[in-house]
């Protein structure tokens, strides 16, 4: 009689642990991912198709955009966001600190997947659209003075008016890097405004050239020209989701519905998405829903 309720015990303790681990399993599957962005158009409008296509493979969402970029990378570090958008080159350069001069994309992607895991982060693969630094000048003005690559703004520069930012002034990547690497930009008059009033300066007729992200809305109007980067200046900047690794591996479906986005926000893309939302003012969570229902069902 002793020996049946022993194996009785027995029995039971190995029924509750059976069943105690996919309790668990299940009840992190439940979960809602928190999906972040930080405060500007592409960021808010890429992290909300990461929230559809993550609703759409079953997981519940809380959205939570407008993340300050200082702050961005520690809440999903501490697990208070579980996956934004961000871009390879932010990670490799301002991250890590290293320096991504000369990478190639896959370079740069490889180098950010492997140093964010030692804060237990996890990037997925990264968009072929590349939102890198650059230059962008009034068409009317390039025309005028045939300017289609940097290296023609510097043989020109005296005749330009650039609009900048005080950060851009100093800052190794920016103007002195554009002044190591293609020479001397002695420009006609440099001042600097809010980045946000760049194409209102432009627009006005008060300025000619400026810095620009190069997926910028502006960039798709016939206002505008994205200069090339003809010696290679500024490293690729691929969208990539940084998620926070044990939410990667509590919502096993995360990786493959972004990777799924990714694959189709191309550069041309991601300039169509800035231009509805920075240009034609659409909220940007329309915009979202409107490409999500065009490119993933």
């Amino acid at each position: 009689m002793l020996k049946k309720a022993k194996w009785l015990v027995i029995i039971l303790a190995i029924i509750v642990v059976t069943n105690f681990v996919p309790l668990t399993v299940r009840a992190n599957s439940r979960t809602p991912i928190v999906v972040g962005s930080k405060s500007f158009a592409e960021s808010k409008t890429v992290s909300e198709i990461y929230a559809l296509a993550l609703e759409q493979v079953g997981y519940k969402v809380i959205r939570k955009p407008n993340i300050a970029n200082s702050v961005v990378y520690r809440v999903v570090k501490t697990g208070q966001v579980d996956v934004y958008p961000e871009y390879t080159g932010t990670i490799v350069e301002t991250y890590l600190k290293k320096n991504g001069s000369g990478l190639t994309a896959q370079q740069m992607a490889r180098i950010a997947r492997k140093g964010v895991q030692k804060d237990g982060l996890v990037t997925f693969k990264y968009a072929p659209g590349d939102d890198r630094q650059g230059i962008g000048m009034r068409s009317s003005v390039a025309k005028k003075y045939h300017i289609k690559t940097i290296s023609d703004l510097q043989k020109n520069a005296a005749k330009i008016r650039f609009v900048s930012q005080g950060e851009f002034d100093k800052r190794a990547d920016a103007l002195p890097g554009m002044n190591k690497k293609y020479g001397k930009f002695n420009f006609k008059s440099l001042r600097d405004y809010d980045d946000s009033l760049k194409y209102t300066i432009m627009a006005e007729g008060k300025g000619d050239a400026a810095p620009v992200s190069t997926t910028e809305g502006q960039l798709a109007t016939s206002k505008y020209v994205l200069l090339k980067d003809d010696k290679s200046l500024w490293p690729p900047y691929n969208l990539v989701p940084l998620a926070n690794k044990k939410s990667a591996k509590e919502h096993p479906k995360m990786a493959a519905a972004l990777d799924r986005v990714d694959a189709k926000l191309t550069t041309k893309q991601l300039i169509n998405l800035n231009k509805q939302v920075m240009v034609q003012g659409k909220n940007y969570r329309m915009v979202a829903l409107n490409w999500y229902k065009q490119n993933m069902r």
